[in-house]
């Protein structure tokens, strides 16, 4: 190994610290701009590449692997003026794709490559072929021979992508690979090895993080080459697998960028249990005599659990007798808070299953499970003993990291999306992308209506079914959204109880998602889903069904952030298909309750007793806006704690851990 390719190995950008006052202001005004302007100036780019794909397309199998040879060596090489050859190289490329995978790439598709390429999310609605427009620019990514990867939500989409975009990248002379959370040390090795690796956020930052535990104090290139001329190198090889990070596409942008922004991955191991699990057990007794309102305070606006100081008055005697070291400490109280937050926040089906004696996650913002996953302070064990099962043993946290920090790390990044602009202000501010609109190849033929809100949560799906029974009775197929899985099975009940043939589709029943989706589009089909309803699959209309008016989509509850609502209405009219969606709610709704104070929902049932037009969508809006900006506010309080690490912990830059 060179001693270039050892510094790119653990080189990392060092982000750039967030505006404050009049800089701030004048920085998210410039990416206003950056965005109203991208989108003209790409689709005019592209139709310059389009034009200059003529002379590709005549020349012979063999004259043009020459060509997209020479054109590799020109980027691999890096000399100045090598970005001038970016339009003569996706032209290339395009043709490639169209003799090796059977896929002609249309202008927007070009547009997103472009805008990829260039640093920016590519804002393109749901079936425009986000896959292929990835791996447009991959190509140029990868014949750098910088460390370039593909990231996608789960392993299925990044293997499915690898193999299906390979043909195209062999004839373009890049190498492909993949990682998955199931590989070994040895083939994740291999799959960084490739020039372009497909990879998920979860598998590409604990990689990152191993790595450098292994590192230890070696995690910067000068000190790793000191250590050899002082003949002091330990044998390092053996334990690392990445060969760093440079550039990075990120599908489903909105996702992994903004949703889990904050969410930490961890490394840790087994630690101490006996006393630990011994305090939760009691802390769950404690809460168990405890009652709401008389002796603690439920915050569900903040998911919060408050006791005022006669309430601790009145624990304090049950507190001390907590057994080891947490009696007589501030750890006890916090260990009932937790109890009783795993009591009042968290349920079964919502946002946990049980699953052969142990409590699996469910992802709030895909309905997915997450077997891997465990929540911190003791609520995880609180959540266990809640529920009749065997605690777990605590963990010890060797290293952590969020993503929002990983991928501001890479001296490269963009991404793409269905649903970005909501987003665009964040994109900005955080990450120093631009968003830029992608226009569909084909006028998007989907009719939203207005959102149904009602009184009460059996208001809303009395009018669900009423709308599911006159759709079927089309023979449109439809869609119907859920938050959790408690709702999609008992709006499966209710179904049952009409008579109307369906399937489910959700964390308990993932196993069935490619049956499932594949049906879904056919006339009459009825399909119920939480969110993780097709996020990087298609939903393709069966014979007569566009005729009949296509798919129709169901949200039976609004999520705290309307990106989330958009991305299931995406699910109908794709490329050019007719399709219509609608979304309900009702005022017992958990995002009305903890966003919407209580005159606005008073307001609000008056409005829906009148009987007016279109009663409460403001109040809808209203609370998802006040959602988002808190959220907003939380991942930009972890940014600047991470900014304060780096500023006070760290004894060189490049050190993350």
């Amino acid at each position: 190994m060179t001693i270039a390719q050892d510094y790119r190995r653990t080189h990392i950008r060092i982000p750039e610290p967030l505006y404050k006052g009049l800089d701030a202001a004048v920085h998210s005004a410039a990416g206003m701009v950056g965005s109203l302007n991208g989108e003209s100036e790409l689709l005019s780019a592209a139709e310059a590449v389009d034009s200059l794909g003529e002379r590709w397309r005549g020349l012979t199998e063999g004259r043009l692997a020459s060509g997209l040879q020479d054109l590799r060596q020109v980027f691999r090489r890096r000399r100045k003026g090598y970005e001038e050859f970016v339009p003569e190289a996706l032209a290339a490329i395009r043709e490639a794709a169209t003799r090796h995978i059977g896929l002609q790439p249309f202008v927007v598709q070009t547009a997103g490559a472009l805008a990829l390429y260039r640093g920016c999310i590519a804002e393109m609605a749901t079936g425009e072929g986000k896959t292929l427009t990835a791996a447009l620019a991959a190509v140029l990514h990868g014949w750098s021979g910088y460390p370039a990867h593909v990231v996608t939500v789960n392993d299925y989409l990044a293997e499915r992508d690898a193999a299906w975009m390979g043909p195209l990248y062999r004839a373009c002379g890049v190498s492909v690979g993949h990682v998955s959370s199931e590989m070994d040390p040895a083939a994740r090795r291999a799959g960084y090895a490739a020039d372009i690796a497909y990879t998920t956020s979860k598998e590409i930052v604990a990689d990152f993080l191993r790595d450098r535990l292994w590192l230890g104090d070696l995690q910067r290139a000068e000190r790793r080459q000191l250590a050899v001329l002082l003949g002091k190198a330990p044998a390092i090889e053996p334990g690392l697998v990445m060969r760093g990070i440079h550039a990075a596409i990120v599908d489903e942008a909105d996702s992994i960028l903004v949703d889990e922004a904050v969410t930490p991955l961890i490394i840790a191991r087994a630690g101490s249990a006996d006393a630990f699990l011994e305090a939760c057990a009691r802390a769950h007794e404690i809460a168990s005599g405890l009652r709401p309102r008389e002796d603690y305070k439920v915050d569900r606006r903040l998911r919060d659990i408050h006791f005022d100081d006669r309430q601790r008055e009145r624990l304090a005697d049950r507190l001390r007798r907590m057994p080891g070291t947490y009696g007589g400490s501030s750890g006890e109280l916090e260990l009932v808070q937790q109890a009783l937050s795993a009591r009042e926040f968290f349920s079964k089906g919502a946002e946990y299953l049980v699953q052969d004696g142990r409590i699996v996650i469910v992802d709030e913002f895909t309905g997915r499970q997450m077997p891997q996953r465990s929540w911190r302070g003791g609520l995880h064990q609180l959540i266990e003993i809640k529920e009749g099962l065997e605690p777990t043993a605590p963990t010890e946290t060797l290293a952590r990291l969020s993503f929002q920090r990983f991928f501001r790390f890479f001296r490269r990044l963009s991404g793409m999306t269905g649903t970005a602009r909501e987003a665009s202000g964040e994109f900005w501010d955080i990450y120093r992308l631009n968003v830029v609109r992608i226009p569909e190849n084909r006028p998007c033929r989907r009719f939203v209506g207005p959102p149904r809100l009602f009184s009460r949560g059996e208001e809303r799906w009395k009018a669900v079914l009423e709308e599911i029974d006159e759709v079927n009775r089309s023979g449109r197929p439809i869609l119907v959204g859920t938050r959790s899985v408690l709702a999609s099975e008992h709006l499966s009940s209710l179904l049952e109880g009409r008579g109307l043939f369906h399937r489910v589709l959700n964390a308990v029943r993932h196993r069935e998602e490619a049956g499932i989706l594949a049906s879904a589009g056919v006339r009459g089909a009825i399909t119920i889903a939480t969110n993780m309803a097709g996020r990087g699959t298609d939903i393709r209309l069966g014979p007569g069904v566009a005729e009949a008016g296509g798919l129709h989509v169901i949200a039976t509850e609004c999520h705290e952030s309307a990106r989330i609502d958009r991305q299931l209405f995406g699910r109908c009219a794709r490329q050019g298909d007719p399709g219509s969606a609608r979304a309900y709610a009702s005022l017992e709704d958990e995002l009305l309750l903890r966003f919407a104070p209580p005159p606005l929902r008073s307001l609000a049932q008056a409005q829906i007793e009148g009987g007016l037009p279109g009663a409460g969508g403001w109040a809808l809006r209203f609370a998802q806006f006040v959602a988002q900006r808190q959220a907003f506010d939380r991942r930009k309080a972890v940014l600047k704690t991470d900014t304060w690490l780096d500023d006070s912990l760290s004894f060189a830059p490049g050190d993350v851990i």
